[in-house]
């Protein structure tokens, strides 16, 4: 069984994590501090209370120790106006100080005396002792705890307050928390979804989504460059529709005049057959340009050696354009091997060699050259035409670009460097131009392959396996 992986640093589980970590610890914080002090609000008495409590415990120690009993029932009275409770002061022994005795009950009540510092949990109001503040053994004060001092009041509204608003609002803020890490960002997402089914296709994602370093962000990116892709795609598409519109008007133009015109049949047929010609090469290179701009489905790779492959291509190209072996040379030895798909390839080759060969002059020579850089190699097919202006070395690879000024079919349609670019790209490689010497040079960068099969072996498969020429990419 495969041991799953932790997520990364910036994942998307740590957050969640985190979150979710520090509600719990805030609950747990609340439950103990705020709990603590609502149990001393409702359970103990306030400050308050201790205060009013030990100072008339004061001012009974005073009344007796001025004036004994008398002060002690002179101060009696006076508590009688202040506290609708029972008050007494009761000396060592129990008894009391002042000079009305204590009844059975109220003596039955000496004995479940609660203090100042003492949690209240009976319902009702408890009786109290407070000592003498300056004498304690000379007596204390009993009283019965005044109905404005009785703690808890207010029980039930808190404990609503303190098990269910509290909580609530926490898990409130939780659940924000959540929205804006998980369901904003998912907002995001669904609006660009929906503005692709708009054919809204320029729309992005703000930064803060793309620049995420979680799966949201991954995600996020990801939508971007398959909304860039849809729209590249769809605007590739649009032109080649538009110039192949352009492109076809030349030769149906053409049909035209023939078939107006007075000339005879022979020269009508033969006319007709070299529109339709090149018509049909117009629409096959325009096809397999889209097709190698749209597909991405890779393509099975194998070692292919290039001065096999160079021969082949060489023997068809002095046949097409008459051209002597000798003006097409190889200076890559049999070394020279790489990875790629051999039909491919092949057609890429093929439309840079026809290329250089249109656009050199009678007598050039066209060398095929290259050296190894690493795990590629790096090849350069270089002619010995006029070159081309250096704002112009990145438009040659557009579809329909014809810098020489040469009709529609006469000198190509402007598709074999598209071509052949597409071809190289789906491969892993590179194709660029530069001006060299008197000509152009087009470069090309593939990976390279140890070439453990054997020369023989692979140019006995060229001959099956390449279709030379042909205008579609197995």
């Amino acid at each position: 069984m495969k041991r799953s992986e932790l997520p990364g640093r910036h994942s998307l589980f740590w957050k969640l994590a985190l979150l979710l970590v520090a509600f719990c610890l805030l609950m747990i914080w609340l439950s103990w501090s705020w709990g603590r002090y609502m149990e001393e609000r409702n359970q103990f008495l306030s400050d308050e209370a201790r205060g009013t409590l030990s100072r008339y415990a004061a001012q009974a120690e005073q009344a007796w120790q001025h004036d004994g009993r008398h002060g002690v029932d002179d101060w009696l009275q006076s508590m009688e106006l202040r506290e609708a409770s029972w008050v007494g002061v009761i000396g060592g022994n129990l008894q009391s100080l002042s000079s009305e005795p204590l009844n059975e009950a109220e003596v039955q009540h000496l004995t479940f005396l609660r203090g100042l510092d003492w949690p209240i949990h009976k319902k009702g109001r408890p009786w109290l002792r407070v000592p003498f503040p300056k004498e304690p053994s000379a007596g204390i004060l009993v009283i019965e705890l005044p109905e404005r001092f009785v703690p808890g009041k207010y029980r039930v509204f808190w404990r609503v307050i303190t098990n269910g608003v509290i909580p609530g609002l926490f898990t409130l803020l939780l659940c924000v928390g959540l929205y804006r890490l998980l369901v904003v960002p998912l907002n995001s997402l669904r609006e660009q979804a929906n503005a692709w089914r708009a054919d809204q296709l320029n729309v992005r994602l703000s930064s803060g989504m793309t620049q995420r370093p979680d799966e949201l962000g991954d995600l996020a990116r990801a939508f971007d460059s398959m909304s860039e892709r849809l729209q590249t795609t769809v605007a590739v598409q649009q032109q080649l529709l538009r110039d192949l519109s352009h492109e076809l008007r030349t030769p149906l133009s053409r049909l035209r005049v023939a078939s107006e015109g007075e000339q005879g049949l022979p020269q009508l047929r033969e006319r007709i057959g070299r529109e339709v010609d090149g018509m049909q090469r117009l629409v096959e290179d325009t096809l397999q340009l889209a097709w190698l701009d749209t597909d991405r489905t890779p393509l099975p790779d194998e070692a292919i050696q290039v001065q096999a492959l160079w021969e082949m291509l060489t023997d068809n190209a002095c046949y097409e354009s008459g051209w002597p072996s000798l003006q097409l040379q190889c200076s890559v030895d049999a070394s020279c091997w790489v990875r790629g798909h051999l039909n491919t390839l092949a057609q890429a080759l093929e439309n840079i060699l026809r290329n250089a060969i249109r656009h050199s002059p009678e007598g050039a020579i066209v060398r095929l050259d290259g050296q190894r850089d690493g795990d590629y190699w790096h090849l350069w097919l270089q002619d010995q035409g006029g070159g081309v202006a250096e704002a112009d070395l990145e438009r040659i690879f557009s579809p329909f670009i014809r810098l020489d000024g040469s009709r529609p079919g006469d000198g190509g349609f402007g598709l074999g460097l598209s071509i052949a670019r597409n071809a190289v790209q789906r491969q892993g490689g590179l194709l660029w131009a530069e001006n060299a010497g008197a000509g152009l040079r087009l470069n090309l960068r593939l990976l390279a392959d140890d070439g453990v099969a054997s020369s023989d072996a692979f140019a006995s498969r060229l001959a099956p396996t390449v279709e030379l020429g042909s205008p579609q990419v197995v």
